[in-house]
């Protein structure tokens, strides 16, 4: 349970729709980071303010050990079913037009004559549309995450309140989370993105929390999609996300450090996001970003080496980055052994810039390595990388050639990163002043 201390589910969770903690609680639970009672109560706890009533009960079982309820439960229960009931009759006419591909064909991309002719030959109004919300509301927290997906849909597809709609995808996006659907959840994170950054909040603070609840909730989407460490740096990295995480959710940086570490098409970008966890190290630090910290700010190698195991630990008790690999008919490389070698990459590249000759054992040491694991790692670096190196075996050092960097290289460098600093300046002025406008 020492591990305990670097767990991040009691900030995440407050960010969570309560079904999306249930995971966490399940991998916590898993991993044994606090006692399994301890566990058992946070669940029964979230499931109070749920539907999931009957699952509610299997757990006050296991707690307590014993086959009986308490009375308030089995009312709940009484209470569930026939809500639900009430709410599947008042929905009925939409969702069985709904399952009538013919009647589904006659809907337009234009709304307001779906509503229309909807009224005219169905005698469907917004009352029975409003009730397909509410049914599919109460199917998610039910635990129907299915059902509850496709009335959402379909729903957003009738609905013209844009806030109704906007919590529709909300949960739409929790339903095909719960369900690991990737791809779709993805596209559906997309969409919420793109509604956030173009609506008009009534203030400032309401919009810097939206995008600070809809990066917790994509964590599920980018640590499980094919192309998620890449689309996290993507969405993370962009100024307005990147300042809500270091005003409100710092802890956001381990995720994000961790992305850019293992992704190696990303290091242009990753030269400024160390200036950032050098700027945030007083407001979140954990072995992640302190290793980068060793690595690129202090040049402390040793503490490097150290917090490497400690990365390590981390990543395998963190409920995003260390779930377990499934056996399949391909291999899968666990995101832990990703990071560890791209860590001792970290390392060795920084430490060979401020030295030209460098002794294996030393070098073995730092990258946390025996002498001839050492050896055949750097050996294939050579061969696969453009290093300019050479390893003297009689000597037992690696020898750097010396790297004369290109005047006009440099320049160009310097020059893009002015352009892109302007152009963000630029769009940061004009935002403010439409802002003051709308005000």
């Amino acid at each position: 349970m020492a591990m305990s201390k670097y767990d991040l589910t009691p900030r995440i969770a407050p960010n969570l729709d309560r079904h999306l903690v249930f995971p966490l609680l399940e991998f916590t639970q898993e991993r044994q980071l606090y006692p399994n009672d301890q566990i058992l109560k946070a669940k029964i706890e979230l499931l109070n303010n749920t539907n999931m009533v009957d699952y509610a009960m299997d757990i006050h079982k296991s707690l307590y050990h014993t086959e009986d309820v308490p009375q308030d439960m089995v009312d709940r229960r009484v209470e569930v079913v026939a809500r639900l009931k009430s709410l599947e009759e008042a929905a009925a006419p939409l969702v069985t037009f709904l399952q009538n591909p013919n009647a589904v064909q006659e809907l337009r991309a234009d709304k307001q004559y779906n509503l229309q002719m909807l009224n005219e030959r169905y005698q469907i109004g917004t009352e029975q549309i409003e009730a397909l919300y509410q049914y599919a509301k109460f199917q998610f927290e039910c635990g129907n995450y299915s059902g509850a997906a496709d009335y959402l849909y379909q729903y957003r597809a009738l609905c013209t309140n844009a806030e109704r709609s906007l919590s529709a995808l909300w949960g739409k996006l929790a339903a095909e989370i719960l369900m690991q659907n990737w791809d779709i959840a993805l596209d559906e994170l997309s969409r919420l993105k793109e509604i956030i950054d173009s609506k008009n909040f009534a203030s400032s603070l309401n919009q810097v929390q939206s995008r600070i609840w809809l990066m917790h909730w994509s964590l599920f989407i980018f640590f499980n999609h094919d192309n998620g460490r890449t689309q996290i740096i993507d969405l993370f990295n962009q100024d307005k996300y990147l300042n809500a995480i270091q005003t409100n959710a710092p802890h956001l940086l381990r995720y994000l450090a961790t992305a850019f570490i293992v992704n190696k098409k990303r290091r242009p970008q990753f030269k400024e996001f160390i200036k950032v966890i050098q700027q945030e190290q007083h407001s979140f630090s954990d072995p992640i970003t302190e290793f980068l910290a060793c690595v690129y700010v202090n040049f402390d190698f040793d503490g490097a080496q150290k917090k490497m195991k400690e990365c390590e630990d981390v990543i395998m008790n963190d409920p995003f980055l260390g779930k377990r690999v499934e056996e399949s008919n391909y291999t899968v490389v666990p995101l832990k052994d990703e990071f560890l070698e791209n860590a001792r990459l970290f390392i060795f590249e920084t430490y060979c810039r401020i030295h030209e000759r460098i002794d294996m054992g030393v070098l073995a040491e730092k990258l946390n390595l025996n002498y001839e694991d050492a050896e055949r790692w750097i050996l294939n670096l050579i061969r696969t990388s453009k290093l300019d190196a050479k390893i003297n075996t009689q000597t037992g050092t690696v020898v750097m050639e010396p790297i004369h960097p290109n005047v006009y290289e440099q320049l160009i460098d310097h020059t893009k990163g002015l352009s892109g600093r302007t152009y963000k300046l630029v769009s940061q002025l004009m935002e403010h002043g439409q802002a003051q406008a709308a005000r």
